[in-house]
């Protein structure tokens, strides 16, 4: 069977889901994206550091472009005291917007279907069939679960494996450049910003701006800052959006409590060092992202595969969810280009996968669990 004659189903239409179909299709495979959500993604997410495999990813998928993010050039450690220590370093920091956006461009319409919830999974020697909640099938060579944290996929194939709560959130803001004072943006412009105190540290980087816009004046500071809650207590409180509904593991822009972003607002400025206060205080809407740990013990079941946050999620001390996506999809195209059966490509490809997997959920679980955070040596990545 030659390439252009097999199918491959992707279930989740994210990164992960765009990343492995448009690999796929660059191989020759005929590919649909099964989307859950009718709504467009491009609202989603904030700041990413870019990593190899994302730009391996990018030039695989045939897409050329000159920047992808905005360069730092080193980083700033704040003090209490109003001193700051700096360390050179690098780094390319983006967006997910922009890398969602040029994705999604070049994977075809017609093959990107929204709205559409999986339900069940048949296999049947050699092919796997997705039904969807609409009563509709769909048949392939191959089907991938790239549907995230919340995986329909994960949950009918591992139910007993379901993402873990590390014991704290991440609030994440945006600020377009203009709206922030001379002063303070000219602390945060061309650099990786952390304040870091016991059990918390805030961190700040530019990314690009609406509609990608790498000009300066037009892009947006982007900042995490990770605050513990207890799980019983606390936690369903600030994940109980304005409306009453309780999510699952976030909440957008827009959508927190009055009363738990005043909350916040009002711990900013009693915790914070003053660029960060008014870092916070420019934020129109913040949001909000329970911290999670997850992985799993195999990532193939016959002809199914599990990438991206459907299988791992490492912490975000790693910088590494965005580019593990992107390397599970280069190495399944590679592991598909040498070995013409779907089986044997998969059995190959899961071993290192799995390896790649658990290194990075132990790594941030490490990071993430230590009382005072390590900076300014290669332990410490970046923040995604």
């Amino acid at each position: 069977m030659n390439a252009t004659d097999r199918r491959a189903i992707v279930i989740g239409g994210s990164l992960a889901g765009l990343f492995t179909g448009t690999l796929l299709r660059s191989i020759g495979w005929q590919v649909d994206i099964y989307e859950r959500s009718a709504h467009t993604l491009d609202s989603r997410g904030g700041g990413i550091v870019l990593q190899h495999d994302v730009i391996e990813a990018f030039q695989r998928a045939g897409i050329l472009q000159d920047n992808l993010g905005v360069m730092a050039q080193e980083r700033y450690y704040l003090k209490q005291n109003g001193s700051i220590q700096r360390m050179p370093m690098r780094q390319t920091l983006t967006s997910w917007n922009l890398l969602y956006t040029s994705m999604r461009r070049q994977f075809p319409d017609e093959h990107y279907h929204q709205g559409k919830c999986l339900s069940e999974i048949e296999q049947n020697g050699n092919q796997v069939t997705a039904i969807f909640v609409d009563g509709t099938r769909e048949t392939s060579d191959l089907l991938v679960g790239a549907d995230g944290p919340n995986s329909t996929i994960r949950q009918l194939l591992l139910p007993s494996y379901t993402p873990q709560y590390a014991g704290y959130v991440g609030y994440r803001g945006l600020v377009d450049e203009w709206e922030l004072d001379r002063e303070t943006a000219a602390i945060f412009t061309k650099r990786f910003v952390f304040y870091q105190f016991p059990n918390s540290h805030i961190l700040q980087y530019v990314i690009p701006g609406e509609n990608e816009s790498l000009v300066p004046g037009e892009r947006r500071f982007n900042w995490v800052w990770y605050v513990n809650y207890n799980q019983t207590t606390e936690l369903p409180h600030i994940l109980t959006d304005k409306y009453g509904k309780r999510r699952d593991f976030s909440i957008p822009p827009g959508l927190i409590a009055p009363s738990v972003e005043q909350e916040m607002r009002s711990y900013a400025n009693r915790v914070l060092v003053t660029p960060f206060q008014k870092l916070v205080a420019a934020t129109k809407e913040p949001f909000v992202q329970a911290i999670l740990d997850l992985g799993v013990p195999q990532m193939t079941f016959d002809r199914i595969a599990l990438v991206g946050d459907a299988a791992f999620i490492p912490r975000p001390h790693t910088a590494a969810s965005t580019s593990k996506a992107a390397a599970n999809a280069i190495a399944l195209v590679d592991a598909l280009i040498a070995h013409q059966d779907v089986l044997k490509a998969l059995s190959t490809w899961e071993d290192n996968q799995l390896a790649l997997g658990m290194q990075l959920w132990k790594h941030g679980q490490a990071l993430g669990e230590q009382s005072q955070f390590i900076y300014g040596t290669e332990r410490w990545e970046g923040e995604e």
